[in-house]
Order: structure tokens, then sequence, then C-alpha cells
């Protein structure tokens, strides 16, 4: 088929951009022909995949919001591809992936966590109104042929607040490059990056991956660190943010010395390495790649329920769900929990078994046999 893959950058800096580029890395390699339509380019594509610039207007991001909404479905319409498979915010398409679930349950976490002065401006903001409108008429078009979403809790958030019927949706988990994150990396990095960091090399490690630091947890992790029962443990911080300064000067009036800052990193895999444990607080997360990430390098992870990959953790895994993210306590409580259990050979074993269920091969051969499925409707319709 001839695939157009719609969003308005590609990049590989988030995580719905990097799934854009695997997504057009792995429909390409079963034989389809890929057209990428993006309003921006900060790296380069893939071979072997067609690349269309989408103009938008520059004065200002609810400008470029709905001008790439309107603009992008026109220019793959343009193309005549089988299929248009929309990753953002765009007013037509065949299929939208919901990678980060809706703008509404995000304003709505993200409300509830700031109080009424953010719920207000959430309430004015033009640029949120906007985005709820094209989001809304996004998900009941008609025209839309399929839905995939990347979690149980993204479906139920579609059914939820937009009414979009349960058969119209399938819920289809992110893969994760097993070779990449491994549990054999432990032995080449665990000490060299402790060592590059200051953390001594027997001290009870947790890792934070992502940027977005309020969205995904810090400021109540860096709370939970000032806890008794954490008073020996470390806090290793890989990622950027806008609020970077102001998170440091938290984290040392509250546990001097015990949480490092890295800033962004290329070779995450390491880090992973180095440490004990996950820690992915987020008050709202669609999926969150950073956890098969961690399962696949042997890693066993404290995530809230607000994650949506916090769906797939069974047994002794599951005892580092964490049901309210914003109770410090409860938090603090779960990270000395599994941070004592990571010395456990076997709970590592099952975390690396249950992340090889979730290839990125798999993931496209459920995501092709969809696609076939709703072109089938589509080209009946």
């Amino acid at each position: 088929m001839k695939i157009a893959l719609v969003h308005k950058r590609l990049d590989l800096s988030g995580g719905t951009e990097r799934d854009l580029y695997r997504t057009a890395e792995g429909l390409r390699a079963l034989g389809h022909e890929i057209h990428l339509f993006c309003s921006e380019f900060s790296v380069a594509p893939p071979p072997g995949v067609a690349v269309h610039r989408v103009p938008t207007l520059p004065a200002g991001r609810t400008a470029r919001l709905w001008s790439f909404a309107l603009l992008a479905p026109r220019s793959a319409a343009r193309e005549r591809c089988d299929l248009v498979v929309s990753f953002g915010r765009t007013l037509r398409q065949d299929v939208i992936r919901s990678g980060g679930g809706t703008h509404r349950a995000f304003l709505r976490s993200l409300g509830e966590e700031g109080g009424p002065a953010r719920r207000c401006w959430q309430a004015v903001s033009v640029y949120h109104r906007s985005l709820l409108a094209v989001e809304r008429r996004q998900f009941l078009s008609s025209r839309t042929g399929g839905i995939i979403a990347v979690s149980r809790r993204v479906a139920r958030e579609l059914t939820e607040i937009y009414g979009v019927a349960s058969e119209r949706i399938t819920v289809l988990y992110n893969g994760v490059d097993q070779e990449r994150f491994h549990p054999s990396l432990r032995a080449r990095w665990r000490r060299a990056v402790r060592l590059e960091w200051g953390i001594p090399e027997e001290a009870p490690l947790a890792l934070f991956v992502g940027s977005g630091f309020r969205r995904k947890g810090l400021d109540r992790l860096i709370d939970a660190w000032a806890a008794p029962e954490l008073r020996r443990a470390r806090l290793l911080v890989v990622g950027a943010d806008a609020g970077w300064a102001a998170y440091h000067r938290r984290a040392e009036r509250l546990a001097p010395g015990r949480i490092v800052f890295t800033g962004r990193q290329q070779a995450v895999e390491r880090f992973y390495a180095a440490a004990d444990v996950l820690a992915h607080p987020a008050l709202q997360e669609a999926f969150g790649n950073v956890v098969l990430e961690a399962l696949a390098s042997g890693l066993p992870v404290v995530v809230s329920r607000a994650v949506g990959a916090s769906e797939i953790l069974a047994g002794a895994l599951a005892d580092g769900i964490v049901e309210e993210p914003a109770d410090t306590t409860e938090l603090a409580s779960k990270l000395a929990l599994m941070l004592e259990r990571s010395a456990d050979a076997a709970l590592g074993g099952e975390a690396r078994e249950l992340a090889e269920r979730y290839s990125w091969a798999d993931h496209f051969a459920k995501l092709d046999a969809c696609l076939r499925e709703v072109r089938r409707r589509v080209g009946a319709r």
C-alpha cells in the first residue's frame, strides 16, 4: 500500500516523534510505500521514505496548529495515498494513532494538580481551546476508519470523553529494541556510569528518564527522596526541561548530594545498565516507552497507575505500581520496596521475560494487519 504518515514534526527527541520514525521504517520494511507529511524535519528521514513538507502559518502556535490540521490532509490527498495515518491533530484522515491520549484528559490531569489558577488559564487559552476543537472533530469524524490506541487507558479515554465506539478502537502496545536494551550491558556500563556521575557503586540507584518533568512526576519524586527509607538511595535524572534549574534547587534542598541531573543523553541504554530501578510516577502518560526499555534492561519499575504501560505489569513486577502519584509517602514506600527487591536476579529475569513479549517486529505485523483491515473498510465505503 501507499501509506501517508502525518505529524507536525519528524524528530527523535519525543515519544510520538520517535514512534513516527520507527513506524516509517517498520512499514517500509514490510514492503509498503511510505510518505511522510510534516511541517518540520529535525532529522533526516529513514532511507527509502518519501518526504513532503507541509507549509504552516508562522504567526504563533495556534496559527500553526490550525494551518497544519487543514493543509496536511490536503497535501496527502494530492499524493493519492491508499491510507492516511495521523500521528497528531489533523482534520481528515483514515486512521488515527492516539499515542499521547486525549488533550482533554491531559488538561484535566494537570488542572487537578495545578489548582484553580491553572484551570482558569486552560479555560481561556486560545491555543488549548483550538486544540480541543480539532481533537473533537478528529475523533468524531465519520471519515476516520479506525483508531489505534497505545493502551487500554487511552481506549477508555476515547470512549468516555468522546463516545467513540469500542469496535472502532484497536489497542496496540508499543515495542522495544531488545538488543539495544539488554541486561548484559550491566557488566559493561554499571561501574563506568556511576563513576562518571559520582554515584557510589554500592548505592541503591533509581533512574528517571524523560522530558516534561512536571507531567512525568519529577517534582513528587524529588519530594519522596526526603523520606527516611530512601536516605541511602540515589536518583539519577536523565532528560531536559525548561525548569531544570528550579528542579535542581529543589533537589539540593530536600536531598543534598543524592539526586544527580545529567541533562539530555543519547546513549540512554547505559543509564539503565547503571540503575537498579526505573521511577516513572507520571500524572498522565498514554504508554511510556521508558517502562519497556527498563524491563528489557532487566530492571523492575515504579510507575503510577496513570502510566499506560502499567497495564502490562503482572506478578511481583505489579508491586511497583503507585495508585496515587501525588502521595509521596506511597511513592517512597514503593521505591524502597523495589530497590530492595532489585537484588533478586529472578525479578530481573521476570522483567526481561515480560519485555520480550513486546518486540517491534510483532508490533508492526499487528499494525500491518490493522491497516489492511481499515483499507478494506475504507475501500468498501
